[in-house]
């Protein structure tokens, strides 16, 4: 099993229209084999942001990596349009492997 995540920092008052891209985004995630699960995580707001994590589980780290290759991966982010005022700079990835 491999999780991907991307830590997004979320500008103060943003939060409801960063939820809306997601909830409005089509992800064609359904297309590629080895994809398991998708969640948008909200975590904590400081005087600064809003955390948020987009969180996937996938059959293998081989998996996501062919995701990022796909005609799907392209078709899901052909219309992204940077909000710059929702996003407090770029997204920061984290990847984990399954130990146990």
């Amino acid at each position: 099993m491999y999780v991907a995540m991307n830590r997004f920092k979320i500008a103060l008052g943003k939060e409801a229209d960063f939820i809306n891209i997601w909830k409005n985004r089509e992800t064609f995630l359904d297309e590629v084999p080895g994809f398991k699960s998708f969640n948008l995580l909200q975590g904590k707001t400081d005087e600064t942001c809003t955390l948020f994590a987009s969180h996937s589980v996938w059959a293998s780290e081989e998996a996501f990596i062919g995701w990022t290759k796909s005609d799907a991966f392209r078709k899901a982010h052909a219309n992204a349009k940077p909000a710059t005022d929702i996003y407090l700079g770029p997204p920061s990835f984290e990847g984990f492997s399954a130990v146990l």
